[in-house]
């Protein structure tokens, strides 16, 4: 049973003041791209978990603090089952790249051990434990464009016109998401009277969502707006240079998706893409081309 799901991109993300439990409310505005991870699921006596593809996984942990060990045992768990699976999972998702690219292996996992076991719990049955394992599960298993609010797993869909064209300028190295906030937090103390006050509840800014709805490419660049950039800057500072060289060749806006550290470029069309993508390969910077909004995660084939 092989499911694929979509890593994602942040088009907007707002992030509220520090509370007392240390988390933070966020409002984001995500897209779905077309950059997937496939997970395999086989029969299995025991759960067991190997990576495969052109993202190098042989540093990530295989244990149950993998998210796609925590979500076949918590499915299981939840239906009663005993029966083991084994995971294999072909990464194109940048890891620790601010892309969710863990959380669409813990998403496609769901889906293939419920088809594999025939759990029958299906998508809707399937999102309550996506929640449990990550903000961003949810959205895998969704897909397309999406408001998410809260800690970011609660989902309303928004809808997209047309088609978004982008170019993921990716990073050696990793940023830690924990570490961003907790910068994002010294960031704000540091600059609190430059800075306007963070407030407890945040939204998604209109312009956005209406840039999105209605297709427009250029407004959508004029909206998107990232609250943890700063801190990713500060915690990487050589991310202003790949921001500065993708807008200097083509790109309508560049942000740094989420925590960081891939930069995402708006860009108006696939030639402008692949000129971007040959610019960054002239400094010596990978990058990927993509399109959104993509589907959630979907059954490839069952054999």
């Amino acid at each position: 049973m092989t499911v694929r799901a979509p890593g994602k991109i942040n088009l907007l993300f707002r992030v509220g003041a520090r509370q007392p439990d240390g988390y933070h409310d966020v409002a984001s505005l995500y897209q779905a791209l077309s950059l997937f991870e496939e997970v395999t699921a086989s029969p299995a006596d025991e759960v067991s978990l190997r990576f495969t593809g052109p993202i190098d996984g042989s540093e990530l942990p295989l244990d149950e603090s993998n998210l796609c060990v925590r979500a076949a045992r918590l499915l299981a768990e939840a239906t009663g089952q005993d029966a083991g699976v084994a995971l294999t999972v072909h990464k194109r998702v940048p890891i620790a790249g601010g892309m969710g690219g863990g959380s669409a292996d813990a998403a496609a996992t769901l889906v293939a051990c419920d088809e594999l076991w025939g759990t029958g719990l299906g998508r809707v049955g399937l999102l309550p434990l996506a929640a449990q394992l990550g903000a961003d599960v949810p959205f895998a298993l969704e897909g397309g464009t999406a408001v998410g609010t809260g800690r970011g797993d609660q989902l309303s869909q928004a809808l997209a016109k047309g088609e978004f064209h982008w170019v993921l300028a990716l990073s050696d190295g990793g940023l830690s998401t924990p570490a961003v906030y907790a910068e994002l937090d010294r960031h704000r103390e540091r600059h609190a009277r430059e800075l306007p006050e963070a407030r407890e509840s945040v939204a998604v800014d209109v312009a956005a969502l209406q840039a999105v709805r209605s297709g427009d490419r250029e407004a959508l660049a004029e909206a998107m707006h990232n609250d943890l950039q700063a801190a990713a800057l500060n915690l990487m500072p050589e991310l202003a240079d790949v921001l500065e060289l993708g807008e200097s060749h083509g790109a309508l806006a560049g942000i740094v998706s989420g925590s960081g550290p891939t930069c995402a470029f708006l860009v108006p069309t696939t030639l402008a893409s692949a000129e971007l993508q040959a610019a960054f390969a002239r400094a010596g910077i990978r990058a990927l081309a993509a399109t959104g909004p993509a589907p959630g995660a979907k059954i490839l084939e069952a054999k």
